[in-house]
């Protein structure tokens, strides 16, 4: 598993480890069952606290991504392709969100921001 740490990022770390481990399941770079690294051997490979990649490790098992069993480690959960699509959407809907908010701010009106995105659909 490769994660990048942008310090200079505003985002904190534990948050850039939960969105790059999430976007290695949903596009199925960690496979159902998969180990993932210990949180330890993870903090030492990223020069982290170990207590960020707990707190990044929680964050995901609320989220369902990743199952906890004690004494064995952390691996990902098994996910049923329905959840699976439901998070690939609200994924887009964020990244449209953004999309929005920087065309209403360069001037571009509804029917350009459309017409652009359709282009783009299209490719």
């Amino acid at each position: 598993m490769h994660i990048i740490i942008r310090n200079s990022s505003g985002t904190p770390i534990y948050e850039q480890i939960v969105a790059q481990i999430k976007d290695a399941i949903l596009t199925g770079g960690l496979a159902p069952g998969e180990a993932l690294p210990s949180m330890r051997l993870l903090a030492k490979e990223l020069k982290i606290s170990v207590i960020t990649t707990k707190r990044a490790y929680e964050e995901l098992e609320r989220e369902g991504f990743i199952s906890t069993q004690q004494g064995r480690g952390s691996f990902v959960a098994e996910r049923d392709l329905e959840f699976v699509w439901e998070e690939k959407m609200r994924q887009l809907e964020s990244q449209l969100e953004q999309a929005a908010a920087t065309a209403k701010g360069c001037g571009v009106d509804r029917a350009e921001f459309v017409q652009l995105a359709a282009l783009l659909y299209d490719e």
